[in-house]
């Protein structure tokens, strides 16, 4: 019998047709922040801290992060395994695949410190441990003077792949994959070229033109003072009193765009400062909380009293426990009675130079304890 052959020359009203098998997956990540990692020393060897929980997929997952090791063999490294919820996971089988990645000064995951599993992995509510690495990152001086490791602070980032299942694709159809969204690129360009703006503002003598209607959209404060009942009566340039215009410009540019502009390298903390009080003063609650995250990652010794005040100012609570976290690490109550802005504090905020102070108290007291304990045990 002559072999069949697919030469279109020996084809006479025939066809062809092509399908493709293809996994449908759901993917996600979790970042896990380790806002102060010397008191996370304190977790002995073999015990871990869990994370919050997170959804992929449909399915509930945590981490489990070990600081001081998995086990006697692993002492000197940071273990990180992957879990599946077992409350929520009904007994289900979950094949995944995932990604453990340490985050670098820009949050950006850093291919040089990843471990991927290149093999999809079956996870099960009976395995409580779950899938990981007992040897991460090993903590020693090299990572911890790396742009990793900052103000005693680092960040994790956990990818998950799940695999929902297969199906047929076949290529009779067609599909077009629509680009990314650009119309923070259309409203940057309204703001930027003014075109049809309908109220002007004046910032420290500096005037800049916007439009209502995308205030109002963005800021319950705006929409409140343009176009509600409180609007403006006059048409003279709405004057904004207590800011920057620099300031005030960045605010445009992310009601507009919502993204952060570029700045100028050093003057990121003084800008996020800023822009945390005009997000508060304007309702603009993911600025707050962006601004909020970049302050918590730039404590120093130098901008951490006055860091806290603003934190407690504007309620900021994630940032203010960041600032006793980092006051506690410095050792002793004198220590902290030299940074900038303490005197400031005690003046000013006496409830919240009170409170500092209690809290110092317990955590040396607790120290103390500790140390009486272990010379003892020695």
């Amino acid at each position: 019998m002559p072999p069949i052959t697919s030469s279109p020359s020996s084809a006479i009203g025939g066809s062809s047709s092509m399908s493709t098998v293809v996994a449908e997956t759901a993917s996600g990540y979790h970042e896990l922040n380790i806002s102060c990692y010397s008191a996370t020393k304190t977790v002995r060897n073999g015990k871990y801290i869990k994370s919050g929980t997170f959804n992929v997929g449909g399915h509930i997952w945590y981490i489990k992060f070990y600081p001081a090791g998995y086990d006697a063999e692993r002492v000197g490294w940071i273990c990180l395994f992957l879990c599946l919820d077992k409350a929520a996971s009904k007994n289900a089988v979950v094949n995944a695949r995932f990604k453990f990645s340490l985050l670098d000064d820009q949050g950006n995951p850093d291919s040089a410190y990843s471990k991927d599993y290149s093999q999809v992995r079956a996870f099960k509510p009976s395995r409580s441990l779950g899938w990981g690495y007992t040897k991460f990152i090993k903590t020693d001086a090299q990572w911890k003077a790396s742009k990793h490791f900052k103000n005693d602070c680092f960040s994790i980032r956990c990818d998950v792949m799940v695999m929902l299942g297969l199906r047929s694709k076949s290529s009779t159809r067609q599909f077009i994959d629509a680009p990314p969204s650009d119309l923070h690129l259309d409203l940057g360009e309204l703001l930027s070229k003014g075109e049809g703006a309908d109220v002007t503002f004046d910032v420290d003598s500096e005037l800049f033109s916007a439009h209502k209607n995308v205030l109002s959209a963005r800021s319950s404060v705006f929409r409140a003072e343009l176009v509600g009942p409180m609007k403006e009566k006059t048409v003279a340039p709405v004057v904004i009193r207590d800011m920057e215009s620099r300031v005030f410009k960045a605010l445009l540019h992310f009601i507009y765009t919502d993204m952060l502009p570029a700045m100028e390298v050093g003057e990121e903390i003084a800008m996020a400062q800023h822009l945390l009080v005009a997000a508060d003063r304007y309702d603009l609650k993911r600025l707050k909380m962006i601004c909020e995250n970049k302050l918590c990652y730039r404590i120093a010794k130098g901008t951490v009293i006055t860091t806290l005040v603003l934190a407690e100012q504007h309620g900021c609570r994630v940032l203010k426990e960041s600032c006793f976290a980092f006051v506690a690490s410095l050792g002793s109550l004198k220590t902290v009675m030299d940074t900038d802005g303490y005197d400031h504090l005690r003046r000013s905020c006496p409830s919240l130079h009170n409170e500092l102070v209690a809290k110092l108290d317990v955590l040396y007291r607790r120290k103390s304890i500790w140390r009486s304990l272990w010379c003892f045990s020695a």
